[in-house]
């Protein structure tokens, strides 16, 4: 009966050690604290995947728990007063240094857009938060966090235009004095998703003539840029890196703009492109705009091209899909439209899908006269800088945060 046990709890072990371990590149840093994180995100993903399959719940509402295990209710502390309001009706928190005295001088500005793949994510998660109070009390700044609508219940353009509204509605003399922002010091951010919706809301801004108050800066954390080729390098090399596997992101994807699983399937194919979006891809050739040390192995072949519209493509009989507009894709836009953006800010990661996205849009912000500080993490993987809690407290985190908000200070 002993040995039994015994028998029972070596297989126990080996059984749980096999599933963990993951054959993670030696260079990234907290290996098995890495496996064990993504153990957890795996096993939430197998759980969605079945409960899809058996028509009990959606995907993506299943890996919402994500989300409802980080969320909190932002509070106000000694030194940061914290508010939830709503911007031309759109939920916003806000941050705000607490006033010494009569202290009333103009400070600087963060709008700030949380990551999750259009789909997860929250400004009331306790990695935001705890970001968002970091960069008031080092800056003396104001941090805006949008709780944009999210996917699939509001597809693409929802999210984006909650996030424009919410711009352009702070970014009002009016609204600014109401808060003590200068005008010449605000900057938008956003990691993941939310560094491809503030990447599309500085292009918007700055294509829009009746708009007087611009932009200073944009900080784009592991962006994602473009969904045209989903075949990059990085989405090879690192299609089953953890955090961000390539299904994952092609899934994110497609429920941006569709509940319709065609779409997934073709995207999965890189055979999603319609005549009309195939003539954008110039704009993300990655043979032309990635430095030859990121092409490693892999060999240049532009995605294979659909007859009919976008939905046919994809064996739909809906609207076209919008995965050509630059709002959903920054990387799409022409030369002409980059020159006057503000100075950018691009974290990329070595073990991360989006790696190739950053990268591009840096390379041509810079051939288009757009000053970049573009740093790359050669040991980095996607989502990193969020985590700063424990349990799954990583230390590249805690360099990538000081980073970031060293050159928010520099350069906001």
């Amino acid at each position: 009966m002993r040995l039994g046990r015994i028998i029972l709890f070596v297989a126990f072990c080996s059984f749980t050690a096999y599933y963990v371990y993951e054959p993670i590149p030696e260079r990234i840093e907290e290996r098995w604290k890495l496996m064990l994180t993504n153990s957890f995100f795996r096993t939430l993903s197998h759980l969605a995947d079945l409960c899809e399959s058996a028509g009990l719940k959606d995907y993506m509402d299943v890996m919402y728990v994500i989300t409802l295990l980080e969320k909190i209710v932002p509070v106000s502390d000694e030194h940061v007063k914290v508010t939830e309001e709503k911007f031309d009706g759109v939920e916003v928190v806000l941050y705000q240094p607490k006033l010494q005295g009569g202290d009333a001088h103009l400070r600087r500005a963060v709008i700030y857009l949380h990551g999750g793949g259009w789909c997860l994510g929250s400004s009331r998660m306790s990695p935001y938060d705890l970001l968002a109070r970091k960069i008031v009390t080092e800056l003396d700044a104001v941090v805006l966090s949008v709780e944009y609508r999210l996917a699939p219940a509001h597809h693409f353009p929802v999210p984006y235009e909650d996030v424009h509204r919410v711009v352009k509605y702070f970014l009002q003399k009016g609204v600014l004095a109401q808060y003590s922002v200068d005008p010449g010091r605000v900057a938008v951010s956003g990691d993941s998703a939310g560094g491809n919706l503030a990447a599309a809301v500085s292009q918007q801004l700055q294509k829009e003539s009746g708009q007087q108050i611009k932009l200073r800066a944009q900080a784009l954390l592991y962006p994602v840029l473009q969904a045209l080729d989903l075949k990059t390098p990085s989405y090879q090399q690192n299609k089953d890196m953890p955090i961000l596997p390539r299904t994952l992101m092609v899934r994110f994807w497609s429920e941006y703009f569709t509940s319709n699983k065609a779409l997934f399937r073709a995207m999965m194919a890189n055979s999603h492109n319609s005549p009309e979006s195939s003539r954008l891809l110039k704009f993300v050739n990655w043979s032309a705009f990635l430095p030859e040390a990121y092409h490693k192995e892999y060999n240049y072949s532009a995605p294979a091209v659909a007859q009919g519209t976008e939905g046919e493509a994809a064996g739909m009989d809906g609207p076209s899909q919008s995965f050509a507009d630059p709002r959903a894709s920054p990387l799409l836009v022409p030369d002409a439209d980059l020159h006057s953006l503000p100075k950018a800010y691009i974290l990329t990661c070595e073990y991360d899908v989006l790696r190739d996205d950053g990268i591009m849009y840096a390379t041509r912000l810079r051939a288009a006269g757009v000053e970049v500080t573009h740093q790359h993490y050669d040991t980095g993987f996607h989502g990193a800088l969020m985590f700063t809690v424990w349990p799954t407290d990583f230390l590249i985190a805690r360099r990538m945060t000081d980073n970031y908000v060293k050159w928010l200070k520099d350069n906001l």
